[in-house]
């Protein structure tokens, strides 16, 4: 049984401009710089028409993992995210799809994503799930990692925040 990710943000500003600072280029090196961890890196970005793929791969120390983590994975984790965009059915917003592979670990994280626009703000808006699949330890894990990937998409949210900001 998989544990499931909610995340909400707002910013203040279009959508034009929150997607720039949420998947724009420059905005992911940056972003990777400061949050990324070890042997961060921008893998791979591909822009098609209006859509968009990119990969990344973020570190993290193993000294950061929760001891549930440490207990069944020895090191570092490695984790690689591939992320889609394509603009919105209605035209007015961006969807997408996110998938993440942490390395070591018999598992993944499936995420779908929105930009909407919602007044003069935009809202990003994360809903998906991470599913291990170690018996009899995979649910304790998952909840474990949902946390930890929760507290990374606000940490992304604040960098956004502060990036737009500093934009304007």
């Amino acid at each position: 049984m998989a544990s499931p990710i909610e995340h909400r943000a707002e910013f203040a500003a279009d959508v034009a401009s929150t997607y720039a600072a949420v998947a724009g280029e420059d905005a992911l090196r940056a972003r990777l710089e400061q949050l990324g961890g070890h042997g961060a890196a921008l893998l791979s970005y591909e822009v098609s028409g209006t859509d968009l793929r990119y990969e990344l791969r973020q570190g993290i120390s193993a000294d950061k993992l929760p001891q549930a983590v440490r207990t069944l994975h020895k090191g570092d984790l490695l984790v690689t995210r591939t992320q889609t965009w394509r603009v919105s059915k209605d035209g007015t917003g961006r969807q997408g799809n996110a998938t993440v592979e942490v390395g070591g670990v018999p598992g993944d994280i499936t995420a779908r994503t929105a930009l909407l626009a919602n007044g003069d703000q935009t809202v990003l808006r994360i809903s998906g799930e991470v599913t291990v699949r170690i018996p009899l330890f995979g649910g304790k894990l998952e909840s474990v990692i949902a946390e930890q990937v929760t507290k990374l998409l606000e940490r992304e949210a604040e960098f956004t925040a502060k990036w737009l900001a500093e934009a304007a």
